[in-house]
């Protein structure tokens, strides 16, 4: 089921939670809307489901246009961050819920309702738990349950609103993996929100990153990643330093003046050195080291008083036996500029 978002803006008294959106998301699609607090990416998932209705603009699904249609009446799965698990029933009347309270006849039979159920909880590695209730769960497992339930009725499109947030960081990286495969099963369209750039850019096919109501880059994760549209997508997906210089095709310079170009720099794309080269590079002194990691992640001072962080690996680190305190060069092996206003 394709989904086409046309023009669509929405406001909360005077404010503006999307302006304009264009969206195109192809069938069986994975896609991520990533942005910060107040982007508008909740929104628009609402809009897309049917729980909130556009000022303007168009919903369609598959070209048909479905704007004014009640979320029941477009047949979206919904997924919460906190669940929405009914507490006093069971794993298995859970799942079953959606099947059950249908019209009588759309409901399957009960043998086929059972069947159903069976078949997603297997789906969900979770066949021995279907007389367990959610208060006998972990929080990755009712998560699980709360997919299953919304995969149970078949829907045309399924939606995540921040589905790992309430997790904490381990069950968050097993149960994103889990979803990527899940997706690569089933091939229901999906949409999910996330606030975690590393969420999106592990699980989704495509990135849909907002900024205040826009969508500032539509693209496929490394491509959003390594060549991000504007400043606000590149501070936004990872850690990035801000240099003042100048930069060209084929050579850059850095200097301590806040004059010429904002140059940015992510910190694993800068080398330390005790020895400076024919490369562009800058002195610097290294305060803070913190080598708990596969990185080690070091902040230096620069020599105009600005800090700089840098990222390498063990074997690196290693190998130059750096300290606090010592006098380092910093070599930036890649910069990036950019012809719009830069913001820092």
């Amino acid at each position: 089921m394709s989904i086409q978002i046309r023009d669509v803006s929405k406001q909360f008294g005077q404010f503006t939670a999307l302006d304009r959106i264009n969206l195109e998301i192809p069938s069986g699609e994975l896609v991520a809307l990533l942005g910060p607090s107040g982007s508008g990416k909740t929104t628009l998932l609402r809009v897309i489901a049917g729980l909130e209705f556009p000022d303007s603009g168009t919903i369609l699904f598959e070209d048909e246009d479905i704007t004014d249609r009640t979320a029941r009446d477009r047949r979206v799965g919904f997924v919460f961050q906190h669940y929405a698990l009914f507490r006093h029933m069971t794993v298995f009347e859970n799942i079953a819920f959606g099947l059950k309270v249908r019209p009588r006849r759309l409901r399957p039979s009960k043998e086929q309702i059972r069947s159903k159920v069976h078949q997603l909880l297997k789906l969900i590695q979770l066949q021995n738990m279907a007389s367990r209730y959610p208060s006998q769960l972990s929080g990755g497992q009712r998560q699980r349950v709360a997919l299953a339930r919304a995969l149970a009725v078949e829907p045309s499109v399924l939606l995540l609103d921040e589905p790992f947030g309430a997790l904490d960081a381990k069950v968050r990286l097993e149960l994103r993996r889990w979803l990527r495969q899940l997706h690569d099963e089933v091939h229901i369209t999906s949409v999910f929100v996330t606030h975690d750039q590393d969420e999106a850019l592990e699980v989704a096919d495509r990135v849909a990153v907002m900024n205040e109501g826009h969508i500032e880059q539509v693209g496929a994760p490394d491509q959003v990643y390594h060549d991000p549209i504007n400043p606000f997508v590149y501070n936004f997906l990872g850690n990035v330093n801000l240099f003042h210089g100048r930069a060209d095709e084929e050579s850059f310079s850095i200097h301590d003046k806040a004059t010429g170009e904002l140059l940015y720099a992510r910190p694993h794309l800068l080398e330390i050195q005790r020895h400076a080269n024919g490369s562009a590079h800058f002195r610097a002194t290294i305060k803070h080291i913190n080598s708990a990691g596969p990185l080690v992640k070091i902040e230096a001072l620069a020599e105009w008083g600005k800090p700089v962080h840098v990222e390498m690996s063990q074997e690196k680190f290693n190998d130059l036996g750096l300290v606090r305190d010592e006098s380092v060069f910093v070599i930036p092996k890649e910069v990036k500029k950019f012809q719009s206003k830069a913001v820092s």
